[in-house]
């Protein structure tokens, strides 16, 4: 398993040993401690970090959090990162979102589609170290192109294609293809440090690890 941070810890909780972080539980996840469990059944990052990828994380970093919905996941790299941005652009779940940055000064909600760069471009900072994405629509490989211009040259892209978001009729294998030669066409695309099947966790669902080219 890959380097756990400052901020992340295995602990147990409820009798079992969990990744957890440290910080007000936000979906009715176990806690001790003040640490909460950080279940890798509801979390593709979290799920990433279960299988010990290559995410480079070391806590602190400024982040870009695509598909926020309603802070599972967001809510846990917040208790470890630095500023935090999280991308949401359905109000429902956006609303819980609201509820998990009140104990969270570092996290910021942002009512906004991850399609559109263009409409959160005055907000986000350049330069952030990390792009976390989980965004089930069509075009997933395409938002993470258009959000490349927030990272910095050393920054870590840490993608989660969901296949049956783009299309339910093809073999998710042929899905995840696509997406990895669009990601890394062109000089202003990514290189792929390493990818992983989460089907332990997520059914029809890759992690990508890359950084800008």
């Amino acid at each position: 398993m890959s380097k756990l941070l400052d901020g992340i810890q295995r602990r147990q909780i409820d009798g079992e040993e969990r990744l957890a972080t440290r910080g007000e539980p936000v979906y009715g996840e176990p806690t001790e401690d003040g640490w909460r469990a950080w279940d890798p059944h509801r979390s593709k990052l979290g799920a990433m970090f279960e299988l010990g990828m290559d995410h480079g994380l070391e806590g602190g970093e400024t982040v870009l959090y695509l598909g926020a919905a309603s802070g599972t996941t967001v809510s846990h790299v917040a208790d470890f990162a630095g500023p935090t941005y999280a991308v949401e652009f359905a109000p429902r779940p956006a609303r819980a979102l609201l509820s998990a940055a009140e104990s969270r000064p570092r996290l910021f909600p942002l009512l906004k589609d991850a399609r559109k760069p263009d409409t959160y471009a005055h907000v986000v900072e350049s330069g952030v170290d990390a792009i976390v994405q989980d965004v089930a629509t069509r075009g997933q490989a395409r938002v993470a192109l258009e959000n490349r211009r927030f990272l910095a040259e050393d920054g870590r892209l840490l993608l989660a294609i969901k296949a049956r978001s783009e299309d339910v009729t093809r073999d998710p294998e042929a899905v995840f293809a696509d997406a990895r030669d669009e990601l890394t066409t062109g000089d202003d695309g990514y290189e792929i440090l390493e990818t992983q099947r989460l089907d332990d966790y997520h059914t029809d669902h890759l992690a990508i690890v890359a950084r800008p080219k």
